[in-house]
């Protein structure tokens, strides 16, 4: 989830109020993808959705065989998830629970179709005692009365894996309001960011759901790749905290976003945030166990921010050679699997930009039978939106149409 746009200032911001139903009020500040609560809760009305059947999960640890992600038994795995974000804001908790149980949105996120739940955090929320913008009288919310933020998790967790969902943990933020360019600062030090790595990893390295760990959520700014400079190499950092992790755990998958700019030689002159994975072929991320590792670049499209490329006199078509350039080639030469992070978008129709992008970018990892992650389930998702509705609880049809392909219904 990125907060800045590519080149340019973050969009102008946009307020919603609304109340709960014992009359407390909510305020949301929507700025480009960066949704903050004040006082948060949701619209309420029961819809009934359409319910995907998901296929029966891997035994678990995951690890890699070249370019493809392998079960504890050795058969391939496509990994398919949605990112489920709020515990990296200041309600220290997933969104939605003002308005639905967890019990029932994790439910609702296995019918859709998902394997896999990317559950973003900050670490200022995991070292904090307060939870907020839930309704504990919704559904199974009664159970998260009085936790800590990762009591909470723990129990987001357990269920997860009840309703047969794997969950992969990322470090969204270091405190609950922006994305850092590195993955130190506002305060944390490197130090901070690896042990928190490491706690998490003795935590849960007996509950076989939760399958790996994506180090920082899109490095951007001052990060870079294969440069050998300690403060802002990504690569190195990565090297760093991915061997701490496996020390503690080393049944993790390793999952490592590229940057934004600043790779050596590099051959396209823009990238998302996280989308740049063109230093792998000459400086690739060395671990003590090399098949624990997984790449995974973000992709995003007009909507987010309107990128040159998408003016190209030969779009869609320049499309798939950025794909191939920025971070396919690992695949294709088998270096390493890929994981695509996030993508998402507001429009999915075969018309807008934002519509033609998604669907041919669909297309694409349909056919390299790619994971993938879409951002998000969130309604409150600012310029990409979500799955489902404000109640939190109606699909939104066009995407449910639109990811069937993906979701193998």
């Amino acid at each position: 989830m990125r907060y800045v746009k590519v080149g340019q200032a973050c969009q102008k911001m946009t307020w919603c109020s609304s109340s709960l139903p014992n009359g407390s009020p909510i305020q949301l500040v929507s700025w480009g993808r960066r949704v903050i609560p004040l006082t948060l809760c949701g619209l309420l009305a029961m819809t009934v959705h359409p319910a995907f059947a998901a296929n029966k999960l891997p035994a678990t640890p995951l690890s890699t065989v070249g370019a493809k992600i392998v079960d504890a038994k050795g058969n391939a795995v496509v990994l398919r998830g949605v990112s489920w974000f709020g515990m990296e804001t200041e309600t220290h908790l997933p969104h939605g629970l003002w308005a639905r149980g967890y019990k029932e949105t994790l439910q609702h996120m296995h019918d859709f179709g998902f394997n896999l739940i990317r559950l973003p955090f900050s670490l200022q929320a995991l070292r904090s005692r307060k939870i907020s913008g839930i309704d504990f009288n919704k559904g199974s919310n009664g159970n998260l009365k009085g936790k800590t933020p990762i009591e909470a998790m723990d129990l987001i967790i357990a269920e997860a894996r009840r309703h047969g969902l794997l969950v992969m943990l990322d470090f969204h933020r270091l405190n609950d309001r922006e994305i850092p360019e590195l993955w130190y600062g506002d305060g944390y030090t490197e130090k901070d960011w690896i042990d928190t790595w490491r706690m998490l990893a003795f935590r849960y390295r007996k509950q076989g759901n939760v399958i790996g760990a994506d180090l920082k959520n899109e490095p951007h700014g001052r990060a870079s790749w294969g440069t050998g400079d300690l403060k802002t190499d990504w690569r190195l950092a990565a090297e760093r905290a991915g061997n701490a992790i496996l020390k503690v755990n080393p049944d993790w998958l390793i999952v490592v976003e590229g940057i934004e700019k600043n790779v050596p030689g590099q051959k396209l002159p823009g990238h998302w945030w996280g989308g740049n994975l063109e230093g792998v072929r000459k400086f690739p991320v060395r671990l003590s166990k090399p098949n624990k590792l997984v790449y995974s670049p973000h992709e995003y499209g007009p909507g987010v921010h309107h990128a040159k490329w998408f003016d190209e006199a030969n779009f869609p078509k320049n499309l798939y050679s950025r794909w191939e350039t920025g971070f396919y080639y690992i695949v294709r030469e088998g270096i390493a699997p890929v994981l695509v992070g996030e993508f998402g978008g507001r429009r999915v129709d075969s018309k807008s930009k934002e519509g033609v992008w998604q669907r041919c970018f669909v297309d694409f990892i349909k056919q390299k039978e790619l994971g993938f992650v879409y951002w998000c389930w969130n309604p409150n998702g600012g310029d990409t939106g979500g799955l489902v509705k404000n109640d939190w609880k109606t699909v939104e049809s066009d995407k449910l149409r639109f990811l069937q392909k993906l979701l193998g219904n």
